[in-house]
């Protein structure tokens, strides 16, 4: 757990480095796409009323340089082919890169899959001399009972979602305000650390620093969710390539995240086997007459279909629109029960707001907000990513809502438990050395 808070920490200071250089560039890794923006800060970091900002260091920004690539060596939200997905990681950078006209070297990466779990923790310290310091809020979070997540996992985010003072709660930053006894309900995401040692391991073999890693999930819903949502209560519901995405937040926190490991690329999948053709034309298929819900004009609408494998009957066929139809709903459908399943496990339905937002590329089916109504059983609502400077016109769609995320999330990084220093009594013997080595190995 010390050498994750120095690894993290370090990253914290890579991305601060970056900013006062003035560039860095977001990385979102997907089963479908790779895409990469290149981000301009204007290197004046937000500050409050009173001079105290967020310890993690927030600033304006703008889209200087935008590019996808099709993604390879990537499955379910991980990396399966190294090789592949360096080269594809390399492809987007570089043209990005080109359209910026500048050089990047810090880079700052979101993924999916990785099975995310999530923790709620909560810590209790006393305050010394009545006023809360930065260092009170520190002992705190460090005071948390950290749960056993077991080997082989990482932690991800690790976010105060509550403070309370005394028998005040509901605050979300305590610093300078006066009391006796500080609470803390901490939100922790613990993912695969093999699938995040893979991420790693490829943004090195690329020649790029890494200056931090977030969910897909997350970035989705602070991008796709507005201000309101994001305050009284709603999830985010991110259907990927490979994967979908799932978020709840909270007064502005995320409190739970999780993934389903299907997503779009299993609805082609199953049109490509149930016609018969190609995955590419499957895809070309589904975008341009799919749909979830069949009329009567639909038994009469043909598609063709034409292939090259050399049989004259197979390759000059229809279908109609209908079959089509009822190849893609009952794959939608399980993907949204498996989301579902999601929301029960995190108690959804006792939270005081139900609205559910759907985004991602696989959100774009005809049809999807009314079936999706029917099997969450709550209001939905299709969203996109929240327009920022400069992005271009072609990155605006659902399918951008974790990239447009990552953006917010470099510019205005919530506070995380390794923004604060660690009490030194928190540290268990050779913690420094243990550091040393993570960054002999890492860096």
């Amino acid at each position: 757990m010390i050498e994750l808070y120095e690894s993290q920490r370090a990253m914290r200071h890579m991305r601060k480095a970056a900013m006062h250089r003035g560039v860095v560039a977001i990385l979102d890794v997907g089963s479908s796409k790779i895409a990469c923006l290149v981000l301009r800060f204007d290197g004046n970091e937000t500050m409050g009323d009173d001079g105290v900002g967020s310890l993690a260091g927030q600033s304006g920004f703008r889209v200087i340089g935008a590019a996808t690539t099709r993604s390879r060596g990537v499955s379910f939200g991980e990396i399966a082919a190294m090789g592949e997905t360096e080269r594809a990681i390399r492809t987007a950078v570089q043209a990005a890169q080109k359209m910026a006209n500048i050089r990047v070297d810090h880079v700052i990466v979101g993924f999916s899959g990785a099975e995310p779990r999530s923790y709620g923790l909560t810590g209790k310290v006393d305050i010394e001399n009545t006023t809360v310091t930065e260092q009170d809020v520190a002992r705190v979070l460090s005071s948390c009972d950290v749960p056993d997540f077991g080997s082989g996992r990482e932690v991800l985010h690790a976010q105060p979602v509550n403070f309370a003072l005394d028998h005040r709660s509901g605050l979300s930053d305590p610093r300078g305000q006066i009391g006796h006894s500080l609470s803390t309900d901490m939100h922790m995401v613990t993912v695969n650390a093999q699938a995040i040692q893979n991420i790693v391991h490829c943004v090195k073999r690329c020649d790029l620093e890494l200056a931090g890693l977030a969910s897909s999930a997350y970035a989705s819903g602070i991008s796709a969710l507005v201000e309101d949502e994001q305050e009284l209560g709603a999830a985010c519901i991110d259907m990927g390539g490979g994967t979908t995405g799932v978020s709840i937040f909270m007064k502005k926190h995320m409190i739970y995240a999780d993934t389903v490991a299907m997503g779009g690329n299993h609805v082609t999948g199953d049109i490509s086997m149930g016609l018969q053709i190609p995955m590419a034309m499957a895809e070309r298929i589904k975008t341009f007459y799919g749909g979830l819900f069949a009329t009567g004009m639909d038994d009469r609408e043909m598609i063709e279909i034409s292939g090259d494998t050399g049989d004259w009957h197979h390759d000059r066929r229809q279908v109609s629109r209908a079959e089509l139809i009822g190849i893609m709903k009952p794959r939608v459908e399980e993907i949204l029960e498996e989301a579902r399943a999601c929301l029960d496990a995190a108690g959804f339905d006792h939270m005081p707001s139900h609205q559910i937002v759907l985004t991602g590329a696989a959100s774009q089916v005809p049809g999807l907000d009314g079936l999706a109504s029917r099997i969450l059983g709550h209001q939905v609502r299709l969203g996109r990513p929240m327009r920022v400077h400069g992005l271009p016109q072609a990155a605006t769609g659902p399918g951008f809502a974790s990239a447009v995320g990552m953006c917010l999330f470099a510019a205005h990084p919530q506070d995380e438990w390794w923004d604060f220093e660690i009490p030194v009594d928190r540290y268990p013997a050779r913690s420094i050395a243990r550091a040393v080595k993570w960054f002999r190995d890492n860096w």
